[in-house]
């Protein structure tokens, strides 16, 4: 076949040499930075067997108009190559809040060797050996399971804006929608339809589905306090953590309990689960209480719900605020705008301002109600670090940067 793929940015070169390899005639095309402008110029007259794009591209975009040839997502490309060569247990998860905790609590549950692939890195299980660090892009999954199948172990696998829906079972973290490509799809529709190919599928409160292969989180488990209970054929846990009276670990801890009873797993190995770097992890300084909440997910929601803790840690209403987000980084598809960093900012009132990234445009009505607030402008999450520890003698410092770690 002549196969033309889309994005080169993400994924698009690694899912074009997949193809190439099978003995395909591939076109990549860079159509975000325009580094291939002769593929692209030609593309455009060109007739294609199969067309290959992300997801997340604009459905109106030019290379995809007036076109008899059948598009595929870089989701389906994956699923196809991968064929049937592949690690068990399987699960993707996907979602738009939640899935990095859910991966790494999921992890720490099954039992033998295995993979974790997430925003931090790739992992193998037990020794948590890092492999190296590589984007949550459907093609991504590509290694991650030839890495799995080498040690004949599991894989758990975090994928943005949906699932390749070739594993044991697919996880959907969060009903959280937002539009993307261009405003023209919304998240939840597009990620459920990405688990169209998936054995089964077990998603969040909040998310519609009646297909007998969709397992809803509030069949299986429920909280209350520092406890969680599952119960799933006949077989019913008590699980106890600190960790489930905190919102942004609520859920995801509940989802990975859940889904290690749909496999068949102990889940009671959660009662020793810690938090994670950068997702409500607690570090002292100078005395100093210091909670870490920086990372792809960051939101106005964990910002207020970091606060809250790192107030409650200290005793004190004193609390120095580090927010933003890193110029050029963050989640591939969603940011932290300036007028979400700045709802945060008024509805935790910090003693202290750090802001992390890029201001808002001078003379903007953002910046003209924030400025007077900043107690030091920095560039990155480490030097916001460095300026809050400087600043505060009491109290607590909440880290709320959106970045990639």
């Amino acid at each position: 076949m002549h196969i033309l793929v889309l994005d080169t940015i993400h994924g698009g070169r690694e899912i074009g040499d997949l193809y190439a390899g099978q003995g395909h005639v591939t076109d990549v095309v860079d159509v975000y930075t325009g580094t291939t402008p002769e593929i692209a110029e030609n593309a455009r007259t060109w007739t294609y067997d199969l067309i290959v794009a992300p997801v997340h591209l604009d459905p109106e975009h030019p290379l995809l108009q007036n076109r008899n040839s059948p598009v595929i997502t870089h989701h389906e490309a994956v699923r196809r190559l991968l064929g049937e060569k592949l690690p068990h247990p399987m699960i993707e998860i996907t979602g738009a809040r939640g899935k990095t905790t859910t991966a790494h609590a999921l992890a720490h549950l099954l039992p033998g060797n295995g993979v974790l692939h997430t925003s931090t890195g790739t992992y193998a299980y037990p020794t948590k050996e890092f492999l190296g660090k590589r984007s949550i892009t459907p093609a991504s999954v590509l290694s991650a399971v030839q890495s799995a199948n080498q040690m004949n172990g599991w894989l758990v696998a975090e994928i943005s804006l949906g699932v390749i829906g070739s594993g044991d079972l697919a996880i959907i973290t969060s009903a959280e929608d937002y539009t993307f490509a261009a405003g023209k799809k919304f998240a939840v529709k597009e990620k459920i339809a990405s688990a169209q190919h998936a054995k089964r599928l077990l998603v969040a409160d909040g998310i519609a589905g009646d297909h007998k292969k969709v397992v809803h989180i509030e069949d299986i488990a429920r909280c209350d306090g520092m406890n969680c209970t599952v119960e799933l054929d006949g077989l019913r846990f008590i699980l106890t953590n600190p960790l489930f009276i905190l919102p942004p670990y609520r859920l995801p801890l509940m989802l990975a309990a859940a889904a290690a009873m749909m496999l068949n797993v102990d889940p009671t190995p959660l009662n020793h689960f810690a938090a994670l770097p950068g997702r409500m992890s607690i570090s002292h300084e100078k005395d100093i209480i210091i909670v870490d909440n920086a990372n792809t997910g960051t939101n106005i929601m964990t910002t207020v719900c970091a606060s809250r803790y790192a107030r409650h840690c200290a005793g004190a209403r004193d609390l120095t605020l580090v927010i933003g987000q890193v110029e050029g980084d963050g989640a591939v598809c969603e940011g932290f705008s300036a007028y979400q960093i700045i709802s945060a900012i008024e509805k935790v009132c910090p003693t202290n301002l750090i802001w992390v990234g890029r201001m808002p445009d001078p003379g903007s009505d953002a910046f003209r109600g924030i400025r007077h607030r900043i107690d030091a402008h920095c560039t990155t999450l480490e030097e916001g670090r460095r300026a809050a520890v400087e600043k505060t003698d009491k109290g607590s410092i909440v880290l709320a940067v959106k970045t990639w770690r």
